[in-house]
């Protein structure tokens, strides 16, 4: 299975030149805990870094700096893991237990965005895998029993 069939499409972004309080204000409009930052370069979305709740929290306020001098730039995580659309799962999985992330941003061949897979996507995933999984078994104990009672 690939990223592409896991992650999410719908992906909520920033430009790096963005000031930190709109971007907080964008995440809470959009209830997330992350943007993705990008650069627009020839009609592409490229990712260049991700701005995360807890990057303004220790960028920002942990060191008192004013929020209002601060653009996404200033507090974003720039080394950032990239997957590609066609990855599996488990390549990814791996490489962002390398990295030691929770986020990763998905991107085509042209390194356009395509979209965001997350720790909360695959498990959401797996929740649903077990769901199956558990009704084979439950269904064929009740097949079993149907035959022999």
């Amino acid at each position: 299975m690939n990223v592409n069939t896991v992650c999410n499409h719908n992906v909520s972004m920033v430009e790096a030149s963005a000031g930190v309080v709109e971007a907080a204000k964008q995440m809470r409009e959009e209830h997330v805990g992350d943007l993705i930052v990008v650069e627009h370069r020839a009609g592409r979305r490229v990712p260049i870094g991700i701005l995360t709740d807890r990057d303004i929290v220790v960028a920002i306020v942990a060191k008192g700096a004013s929020p209002a001098d601060v653009t996404v730039a200033d507090a974003m995580t720039e080394k950032l893991l990239t997957v590609q659309v066609d990855n599996g799962l488990e390549y990814a999985l791996k490489e962002m237990r390398r990295v030691g992330v929770r986020r990763a941003p998905v991107v085509d061949e042209n390194d356009d965005l395509i979209g965001v897979l997350s720790i909360d996507d695959i498990i959401d995933h797996l929740a649903v895998q077990l769901g199956h999984i558990a009704d084979i078994v439950r269904l064929g104990q009740q097949a079993e029993l149907g035959k022999r009672p």
